[in-house]
This record gives structure tokens, sequence and C-alpha cells, in this order.
């Protein structure tokens, strides 16, 4: 399966450009689903399913389901709710209702990761995923990761006791210890977010950028690429939307296309591959319906988005992020992790134990050393050409002697 993310400035267009996609894909033969959080009725000449688990076929080939943050919400609520309703008895707390429930801000992140997992689960050839506006994107893209880190470090597998020795050991504690459901609810959480992380990761997941031409967009690019080479996330193509025609007779109009098209060259000097841009047209008018969606002339990427990944690219992407072996010339390991865009000021790190803490703007990855690594002391850290390189030196105290 492939699943594209499309997602871009606020008011870029990306859910036209996510639904232009998913139309193009499906008519080159793929069979594809669209999941959105926005309205798409207008888009597609007709509603979505409630879920990606009962879509609503919207063209031949295409279906499309709603992501229902509110629903969501109440279902997850309600059903931790029921799981601890005994402690809720001896509390004397009051049930809360399905229909007094009102969901919590970030509510609509999560529930953006259950139907990205509960798609994988189906039939398809490609997922198209509108994802929200950038930044929040690239968080909700980071959030299985960062919540699997967090229940590892509060309840660990490994320091549950046996359920026999339980009660003698929260005596001699002093403190109740943690009940099995906790851990059981963990490993469920964690093995749900370790599926939609794995959908992430895939190799046959690709992060579709769309932005409109011009300073705003320049910027919102250097961001997105900047953040998603933090979190692992290639980025495939490029959309500059809403390009107007450059022989407008219009003198506004023509001075508006000519910042557009220096923007575009700009894009193209910076080191974008002409194969990963998708110039798509303005229309003159809001699109409506498939017919509109088809102008749009987004599938030139159909063919990729259909090919189905053979054996050598099944499974997780391959880490970009190399070790170099440099101890016979300089005695040195040198971390390479790539981070296209980043300025120096914007970029912070610092080793946590045997974690590195990377700050990128407004982005923040916690990730683990390679195993080689949590042996050596940090010697320093050079940016340049896109490229940090964190150097280390072996721990004599903790490197195997050659002798």
């Amino acid at each position: 399966m492939r699943t594209v993310l499309v997602t871009g400035p606020g008011g870029a267009g990306r859910t036209t450009v996510a639904a232009a996609t998913a139309l193009a894909t499906a008519r080159s033969g793929g069979r594809t689903l669209l999941l959105s959080a926005d309205p798409l009725d207008t888009l597609l000449g007709t509603p979505p399913g409630p879920g990606p688990a009962d879509p609503a076929q919207a063209a031949d080939g295409l279906w499309a389901a709603r992501v229902d943050s509110g629903d969501h919400f109440r279902t997850e609520l309600l059903t931790l709710q029921e799981r601890v309703t005994p402690a809720l008895d001896l509390l004397g707390a009051r049930p809360l209702r399905a229909e007094e429930l009102t969901e919590l801000p970030g509510s609509g992140q999560f529930a953006l990761l259950h139907a990205l997992r509960r798609a994988a689960e189906g039939d398809w050839d490609v997922v198209v995923v509108d994802l929200p506006p950038l930044r929040e994107a690239l968080a909700t893209l980071a959030l299985p990761e960062q919540l699997r880190r967090y229940l590892r470090r509060l309840l660990p597998r490994e320091r549950q006791a046996a359920r026999a020795l339980r009660p003698m050991m929260a005596q001699l504690a002093g403190v109740p210890l943690p009940a099995q459901w906790l851990y059981d609810m963990a490993a469920h959480r964690d093995a749900e977010l370790a599926a939609v992380q794995s959908v992430i990761e895939d190799r046959g997941t690709t992060l579709r950028l769309v932005a409109e031409p011009g300073p705003a967009g320049e910027e919102a690019l250097r961001l997105a690429h900047a953040g998603a080479a933090l979190y692992g996330l290639p980025v495939g193509t490029l959309v500059p939307n809403r390009l107007l025609p450059p022989d407008s007779a219009d003198p506004w109009l023509a001075t508006l296309a000519a910042q557009q098209h220096k923007s575009l060259d700009a894009w193209r000097g910076a080191g974008t591959p002409a194969s990963a841009l998708r110039p798509v047209r303005h229309l003159g008018r809001d699109p409506h319906g498939p017919g509109d969606l088809a102008r749009l002339d987004t599938d030139a990427e159909a063919g990729l988005a259909v090919e189905t990944a053979g054996p050598e690219e099944a499974g997780r992407r391959d880490d970009p992020w190399r070790v170099e072996d440099r101890l016979a010339e300089d005695g040195l390991l040198v971390w390479c992790l790539p981070l296209p865009g980043v300025a120096k000021s914007e970029l912070h790190l610092v080793r946590r134990d045997d974690e590195l803490v990377l700050t990128v703007g407004p982005f923040r990855r916690i990730v683990p050393l390679p195993s080689v690594l949590r042996r050596c002391t940090v010697a320093g850290a050079a940016l340049a050409d896109g490229l940090l390189r964190v150097r280390f030196t072996p721990d004599a105290a903790l490197w195997p002697r050659s002798d």
C-alpha cells in the first residue's frame, strides 16, 4: 500500500490538492481511499463516509471518509471510563454520558492517527490523507514515537512485578503499585501506536507539500523541509498551487504571476528536482466536483503512487542518519544527520544519557543514540550544507580494550 500525506501552510489549498491527487490515482487504476477532517462534499460532489471502516464511493476507484474527531473522542473516553469504573465507584464519582462530552483540544490528532491505522488495515492500493496545516501535521506525525517513549519511561514493561508479589511489594515500598490493568492498557496503547508509526515510517509513505509560490510560501517550505528531515519523513513532491497564467493582459494579475514564477524558479534553484515539482494552475474559481479536480493536473505522480513495493522495498525506510567510522584516522565516530534548510540559530542539541535531544525551530525530537555511540562522549558538532555532524570519542572506561 502507498500512503500520500498531504499538508502545507493554512489556506494553501491542501485539501483540494489531496482530493485531486486521490482522484488522479483512482483514474490510473489504483483502488484509492481519501481521508480528511475537512468537508469534502463540494469538492467530490458527494458526501464522504463516516469513517475509514465505512467510506463512501465518490468515483470509479475512489472512496472517501471523514475523520470525525468528536465521535472518536467520545468513544475513547467512554471506553476508558468503562475500564476504570470500579475505581470511580470507590471514589463516588458520577459517570459521564456520551451526550455531555465535548471534545478537548488535541483530540483531532488522535482521531487522524486512528483513522490512518484503520485505513492501513483495508484493501487499498493508495491512501491519500489530507493532513492539518503544516506545523500541526508534522507534530501529529511525530506523536506516535513521542507517546511510545513516554509509555516506556513511565510504565516500563520490565518493571512489572508478578501478580502474587504485588501486595507484598506494595507494603515494602510503602506506596501502592500500579494495578495490572494499567500495564495492560499501556501495552494495548503501545501496540496501537506502533501500528500507526509503522505506516508513517513505511517505504511506501511520502509527504506531499502544498504551497502558493511567494515569500510566505518560501519560508513555510523551508520550515517544512527542516521539520520533515528531523522526524525522518521523506518529501516526495512539492505542489506549487494556484499558479496564474504568465501572459495575462491585466497588469495586476501579470505582477502576481511574475512574483509566483520568480518564487518557483527559486525553489528549483534551491535543489528541488524538476521531477518532484507538480505545479497546479489556478482555475479562476473554487473547484467544484470531480470535473474541476481532474483539471488540476496532479496525475503526473499517479503511476508512482500505485506502484507496489517490491520485496527489496517492503517494510521500514532505511535510517538516513548514518554513523561514519573515523577511528583509524581521527579517533572519532561521526553521526551524520541530514537537516536541509536549517539555520545554525534554529538548532539546539544536547545529550541526555543515551539519547540526543534535537530542537529545530519549533520542532523537537528525542532520539536514542546508536548502540556504538552510547559508549562514547560528545566531542563537538558542526552544521554545514544541510548536514549536522556530531562527533563522538570512545569512552576509555566503556570501550573494549584492543589488548
